[in-house]
Order: C-alpha cells, then structure tokens, then sequence
C-alpha cells in the first residue's frame, strides 16, 4: 500500500540564532590597562622629575683645619634620568595621536625611556664624580675629594618612577590597539582640514541707507557699477 504524500512527516523549520554579542571583557580589560598606563607613566615621570632636583649623595669637603658640607643633585650626577622622563611623558601624550605602526613605535618608545631611566639610576647611583666637584668647588682646590661620602633614599625614588614608566609603555604595546585615539572629524578624506565655504555677500541696495553702510564695512564700493 502506498503512502499518503499529504501524511508524511515533515520536518519543523529551526529557528535561527541570534547573532551572539561580542564579549565585553576584552574592552574592559583595554580600558583598566588605559587607566593604568595613564597613571604610572604620569606618576612615574613626575618622581623621576621631582627626584633629579633633590639631593642624591653628600659629604665633607676638606677645608684648612675643618671641612665644609657638600652635596650633589640627581641632575648633577646625572641629566639622563630628567630628560627620559620628559621624552617619556611626551611619548604617553602622543600615544593617543597616532594609530597602528605609528602607536606601537611610540609605546616601544615610552618602555625604552623607562628602562633607560631604571639602568640609569643603578649605573649612577655610587658615583662621586659630581660629589668630588662640589667638594672642589668648596674648598677652591681641583683635586680635593669630598670625605665621609653617603647616599640617599631619592635615587630610588627615580627607579621606582623610571619602573612605571616602563610599566606604562608595556601596557601600551600589549593594549594600546585597543585605545581611542583623537577624533579626526574635522579633517578630509586627504589629511587637511576642511575649508570653510565661502559666503557671497548679499548686493548692495542704494536706495537703503544700512546696505550702502555694510559694504563699506567689508571694504566694498556700493558706488561701483560691479565691472
């Protein structure tokens, strides 16, 4: 017997799936390492800057039968620290200027600037050359060599900011594909602002007073015949 093709099974349409939405996580987790780098590389850059102004070594300079104080700044031991640490601010600031290749140059940049300032500081950080100098400056005698030398603690303050430096541009290399960058409404297809469009001046009506009055205003001669 054969079957009924009006009874045949049929099969039930499947409804389609809603596209699913893209995960949240990864543009929250761009957004703390935004917030992140922001932080350590401007707090890192203002103890690098702070720490270069203060005193990193002291000691005596001898002086006839006594000896006079003496001290060295961390710009006198060194001006690497100082200025890697504006390089390095520079390069926070413009990472939000430039897009693809142009923002991974500038995060490798501001990591570099902040390993610089970490080797910096380490390699400097005994050195008496700057403490000797004022000692000899003190006591008026070239080879005069500062006594009783000691260190402080603001050479390590310029470490732990030259770390957050790096720190900052780490997080630029690894999450900055993800930043926002500065709106580029207001310029071409071509790469040059827009031009405003020119206004056509309404023509001069010599019968109205305040028409004749406009077009001397903008420099015109309401007297012309326009030729």
């Amino acid at each position: 017997m054969k079957e009924n093709p009006a009874q045949a099974p049929v099969a039930a349409p499947v409804a389609a799936e809603p596209p699913a939405a893209p995960p949240a996580k990864p543009t929250r987790t761009a957004h703390r390492a935004l917030a992140v780098a922001l932080a350590c590389g401007a707090v890192g850059a203002a103890l690098v800057l702070v720490a270069a102004g203060k005193t990193w070594s002291r000691g005596l300079a001898p002086f006839g039968s006594g000896a006079a104080p003496v001290h060295a700044t961390g710009s006198q031991t060194t001006a690497l620290p100082g200025a890697l640490a504006l390089v390095g601010l520079a390069a926070l600031v413009a990472v939000f200027a430039v897009r693809r290749a142009g923002r991974y140059a500038v995060a490798a940049l501001l990591a570099l600037s902040g390993l610089g300032v970490v080797v910096a500081t380490v390699t400097r950080q005994g050195d008496r050359a700057a403490l000797n100098s004022a000692a000899a400056s003190a006591s008026g005698l070239t080879r005069t060599a500062a006594t009783h030398a000691s260190g402080t603690a603001w050479p390590w303050v310029a470490f732990a900011g030259g770390l957050l430096l790096l720190l900052a541009g780490v997080l630029a290399l690894r999450f900055g594909h993800r930043w926002p960058a500065m709106s580029g409404r207001y310029d071409r297809p071509g790469g040059r602002a827009a031009a405003r469009p020119r206004t056509v001046p309404a023509p001069v009506d010599p019968d109205r007073p305040e028409d004749l009055w406009k077009a001397l205003d903008r420099g015109e001669d309401p007297t012309g015949d326009g030729s």
